[in-house]
Formats: structure tokens, sequence, C-alpha cells
């Protein structure tokens, strides 16, 4: 079989927007300081078996508050969760006013190369966050391949123009009420503004019938993003529960032979990707996503100490993290690797916040 033709396990999207009742804001301080924390702790449960991002939609939109954004590999995992939020003590004050579910796979219109990486979706570290569901109209479908892929190839093109903006595309055909979810990452929300008054003009949106509710979200840790709930004044300020480091400040990523001699490989703390690259038996760790357009670095070409960007081709020196040429200008955060008995940690460097 033909490493094209080779199948993917695909992953399950769920997108959880939740609304929080006014009867909780009435509630005593310490008592929603409490629910909080437990929720976290519900949600952090999961870390390891789902890959998750918080969001606040407080002040977005008036029908919702927060979003759990939830990417696995079992819809049990999906279901297991939201048994165990609503098993929480903040349960009886949380509804779900909008829920999506869908799957990746690979896509008709784009290269295989290309078709393969939207089989696992790897979010990045933008700030914001669009999220709609999508339908098209039956009369797309009934039209021939090659007519879908001359209009596919204009949608492309104007994509291509915003390189800040990154796309999800997940699929619900059978599963949810909608065909698509559409969810769209970027540090520049003018941008995404532009991009989709840009795509009004293509010819694919003839074909749109409904692509509503929309909803503009902002990137936020989960007990930040129950911060922004309001309600009683107090001191008291929910966190999650240990991170992945346990308190020592190395996070354990996986064994020094997951990443062998030139390779690469991509790990999660605490929702944060990292791309391990092993370059002449040292370890690296930087962030995965390219400062410039978000471009995976662990895809990219290592060559030394230095990765390039497989996207625009920027080279990265792995020591600094500093961008060596065009076009990214930002450089990448980076981590500290500590090997001990085979095992891999790292833990954020000095200078890792800079990006």
């Amino acid at each position: 079989m033909t490493e094209e033709a080779q199948p993917t396990r695909r992953q399950v999207v769920k997108f959880s927007f939740y609304q929080v009742g006014p009867a909780w804001r009435a509630l005593p301080a310490k008592e929603q300081a409490a629910h909080k924390k437990e929720l976290c702790a519900a949600v952090e449960g999961f870390s390891s078996r789902l890959q998750m991002r918080s969001y606040s939609v407080v002040g977005m939109r008036g029908d919702a508050d927060f979003l759990l954004w939830q990417i696995g590999d079992e819809l049990d995992e999906i279901q297991a969760l939201a048994t165990a939020i609503m098993r929480t003590s903040m349960a009886p004050y949380l509804s779900m006013p909008y829920s999506y579910l869908a799957m990746t796979r690979r896509s008709v219109y784009v290269s295989a190369e290309g078709s393969r990486e939207r089989e696992k979706l790897h979010p990045v570290e933008s700030k914001y966050f669009f999220v709609y569901p999508f339908v098209k109209t039956r009369e797309w479908y009934q039209l021939s391949l090659e007519e879908r892929q001359a209009m596919m190839n204009q949608h492309i093109t104007v994509g291509r123009k915003y390189p800040s903006v990154k796309l999800n595309t997940a699929y619900s055909f059978g599963l949810d009420d909608q065909e698509f979810v559409v969810s769209f990452e970027t540090d520049e929300p003018a941008d995404f503004l532009d991009l989709v008054m840009e795509l009004r003009e293509a010819t694919t949106s003839l074909y749109t019938l409904r692509d509503t509710p929309i909803f503009s979200c902002i990137a936020m840790r989960l007990p930040d993003a129950l911060e922004t709930l309001g309600g009683a004044a107090d001191k008291v300020v929910a966190r999650a529960t240990a991170p992945a480091s346990n308190g020592t400040g190395w996070a354990p990523v996986g064994l020094e032979s997951d990443v062998p001699e030139g390779g690469s490989r991509v790990v999660y703390v605490e929702g944060v990707q990292i791309a391990l690259f092993n370059t002449a038996g040292k370890i690296y760790a930087v962030a995965n996503r390219c400062s410039h357009a978000s471009g995976p670095l662990a895809d990219g070409k290592l060559d030394g100490a230095t990765v390039t960007c497989p996207n625009h081709f920027t080279k990265f020196d792995l020591e600094t993290g500093d961008p060596l040429c065009p076009p990214a200008s930002r450089p990448i955060a980076r981590y500290d690797v500590r090997v001990d008995g085979g095992n891999v940690f790292v833990t954020p460097a000095a200078d890792a916040q800079r990006v």
C-alpha cells in the first residue's frame, strides 16, 4: 500500500459552547470559586485523553459564555468529559446552547500531502478563534468534481492571501445537523474579516445554504475564561489542578527513543504544542508553530541546529528560537530539555514567553 493510500485514524472534533445561568452569579464568592475549581479539575482530568482548548465568548455573544474545543480519537472520550462536567457542582447552572460534533477526513480538493495533514488537527497558540457550522446546497453535490474543483481552486487562492489565518475543517455528515464545522485561528481579527468578505465574492458562495451562527472567541486558560463570567468579588481565584510538570517545573514528554536521530516529534504540555528535534544526538524543544503564519515546524527540514518552516521557508535557530531569514520576523518560544534514564523532560526557557 502506498503512503498516499495508507489510512490514518481520523479525529473526533467537538465544539461545546456553555452558558452560565444568572442564578450562579448570585452565589457567594467562595461557592463560585469552589465551583470553578471543581470544573477546572474535571476538565484537567481529561488532558491526557483529549486535546482541548478553552475560550471566552463573554462580550462577543449574548447567548454563550465559554467554549471547550475538544479533539480526540474516540466519541466515548467526548461523552465521558461531558459526563464529568455534568457531575460537578457547577452543572446545575450550566446549559449548552450550541454543540457541534464532527470528524476530520481528507479533502478531495487539495493535494495528497495537504489532504493527509487535514486528518490531524494541530491547534496553534493564536489569540482569536472563529467558529461556525456550514451547510452547502444540494445543487453543489450534483456538480461534477471538475466543476467543484475549479471553484474550490479560486476559494483556496483567496485563502492563501491571508497566511495569518489558519483554517481547520471538520466534517459532520451523518453525525450532526450541519455538514461541516469550520474554525479559524488568528492573531489578526481584521485579516479574518477581510478574508470572509473576499470569499463572499467567490463562486463557491453561490452554493452556501447556511453558515451561521458565527462565534468570535478569545483564547484563555479555562480558569481565566471562568473568571470572565463575573459574579461576586473575592480574592479566591480558581486554578486548575496540578500541571503536567507536577510542580517540579519539568514536564515529561516521552522517551528519548521516540525522537530518532534527524527526526522530530510533536508533544503537548498543558495544551501547548512543542516540537522536539534530535540532531547530532542532542534534543531541542521549541514551539511547533512558525511565528509568521503558524506553519508546523515539526514537519520542516532539519539541518544541524536549524529547522526550515515547510510553509514559507523561514529558518529558525533551535538554540535561540530566532528566525534566520524572512518572512518570519519574530522568534519562537524555546524550551530547556533534560534527559534522565531515557526519559525526556522539558521546561520553558527564561525567554519562552517572548512570542
